[in-house]
């Protein structure tokens, strides 16, 4: 299926950016007209994995967090929250709750368990050396069900 809009971001893998991409994502998403709590899911899971990017990716350097959203005719929405940093050597372990790579930051481990509750689908991707991609997808069930349709150019 054919996406019927896209939007890319590009950024710096600084924490102050973290609120940048979930606003710029749920400015994006608006065109839904979702509810507040799909609005509010939505933005939590994008946090959630950008600042995996951030803190686990690229660990103390600074570098690129990219993000591609997609949405589709049946009201989905797909968002890839992409880093080149180092990679997740075993994802099945780090999707587990409570597993950490970051302990003595006082990280709670609950990142991917988080993302999981709040949207429909969960993908990792990732390589050791070359970066993980998250990839995240929720269907807008709510009241913006036709909108989609009748927006279209």
């Amino acid at each position: 299926m054919k996406a019927i809009n896209t939007m890319r971001l590009c950024f710096d893998s600084r924490s102050a950016n973290e609120s940048f991409a979930r606003t710029a994502v749920a400015a994006f998403l608006c065109g839904l007209d979702p509810t507040v709590e799909e609005l509010t899911d939505v933005k939590t899971a994008v946090s959630e994995a950008v600042t995996n990017c951030i803190v686990h990716g690229y660990r103390e350097k600074i570098d690129k967090v990219y993000i591609t959203a997609n949405i589709y005719s049946d009201n989905r929405i797909v968002i890839k929250i992409k880093d080149k940093g180092c990679g997740i050597e075993d994802v099945k372990k780090a999707m587990e709750p409570l597993f950490t790579t970051a302990p003595e930051e006082e990280r709670a481990g609950l990142g991917f368990a988080v993302m999981e509750s709040l949207m429909d689908k969960v993908k990792v991707f990732s390589q050791p050396q070359k970066g993980t991609t998250v990839v995240l997808e929720k269907r807008i069930v709510s009241k913006g069900e036709n909108n989609v349709h009748n927006s279209r150019e």
